[in-house]
């Protein structure tokens, strides 16, 4: 569900940060405002594309949506991002391997929340992918040697406590509930690479290799099923995925490209948030996705979440920025400190 994930040179959020006062917010100073609202701008971007593409998951495959997306954002980050950042010298890159698994991430991350979607309130499916700070805070002792507090080890507890009640095993329990955790994961696993790489590359860089995976990956998966040969099984999760290409109208052409200036927007402006300000600031403005995702669900869909669903999201909620308050507290450097473009 939530996709959502930001970042330049660890050198210039370095700088941004140090030439942020350390006290009360201010908001007079104009980097730490410009910063606060272009994070919140990327959170309105990202529950957009969220809400979009439910909402066009009844007549296209995902994979012809999300290829139209990529093909969008591409040309706006060639024509408008990486010319912002230095130029297209900035394509070069050591590390391809890496970039390339960053790349499937993202897409597996993209593709299963959106598969869970289908059949998910889209409030409770952003929920289930804030889970994702408390796994890469879990990934960070076991990938990369990190030093993970008792009480940051209860908030992740106290999360996914808040998953198993957003899930409600038992009667009522849906499969595709798992699907936003599968995407939380993967999403972690990409930011967890982010840091082997965020030192050397740019954020303009690592967006174009993402949409580069994109429109690779989903031309692939539509010269494959896109035919529709193994569509038909009855289950709307599976026919999101296998469901033959369709030529959209002029209309929906419209709004599959309107998806791609969401992702690139988005992934810019959440970039520019984290470089402008210190991530304990401005993290907590992403969980405004949380309380868009349900005004989304109610007002298209009317799905209201009960007292149930309130309680989960909440402790999730509540998990997820208690580890971006311990990390700052901690000294540590968050993976958001090294902002990439999140993309979902």
């Amino acid at each position: 569900m939530t996709a959502p994930e930001r970042r330049s040179k660890p050198n210039a959020a370095a700088s941004a940060a140090a030439a942020e006062p350390t006290g009360p917010l201010v908001l007079g100073r104009s980097p730490t405002l410009i910063g606060i609202l272009c994070v919140v701008g990327a959170s309105v971007a990202f529950s957009a594309n969220d809400m979009t593409v439910k909402w066009l998951s009844g007549d296209y495959p995902l994979h012809q949506i999300v290829l139209v997306r990529a093909i969008v954002a591409m040309i706006l980050t060639l024509a408008i991002i990486i010319p912002l950042e230095g130029g297209f010298v900035n394509l070069k890159t050591r590390r391809p391997f890496i970039h390339f698994l960053r790349g499937l991430a993202v897409v597996v991350a993209n593709m299963t929340f959106f598969v869970g979607l289908v059949s998910l309130p889209l409030g409770e499916a952003t929920a289930i992918f804030f889970m994702a700070p408390l796994f890469i805070t879990a990934f960070s002792v076991v990938f990369l040697g990190e030093t993970v507090g008792l009480r940051r080890w209860i908030a992740v507890l106290v999360g996914l406590c808040g998953v198993i009640i957003v899930l409600r095993p038992g009667a009522s329990f849906q499969w595709a509930a798992l699907l936003p955790m599968v995407a939380a994961l993967a999403y972690a696993l990409l930011q967890i690479m982010t840091r082997k790489i965020g030192v050397t590359d740019k954020a303009s860089t690592m967006a174009f290799y993402i949409q580069m995976t994109f429109i690779i990956v989903c031309t692939v998966i539509g010269l494959t099923l896109g035919d529709g040969r193994y569509a038909g099984t009855g289950n709307a999760n599976i026919e999101f995925l296998t469901k033959a290409w369709v030529w959209p109208p002029a209309r929906d052409i419209g709004i599959m490209a309107a998806l791609g200036v969401f992702s690139a927007a988005g992934g810019y402006l959440i970039s520019q948030g984290y470089r402008l300000c210190e991530a304990a600031l401005v993290a907590p403005f992403e969980y405004l996705t949380m309380p868009l995702a349900v005004f989304w669900g109610v007002m298209i869909w009317n799905d209201w979440p009960d007292a149930v669903a309130w309680i989960g999201i909440s402790l999730i909620a509540g998990a997820g920025l208690y580890v971006f308050y311990r990390e700052t507290i901690m000294g540590r450097r968050n993976v958001l400190k090294a902002p990439l473009a999140r993309n979902r």
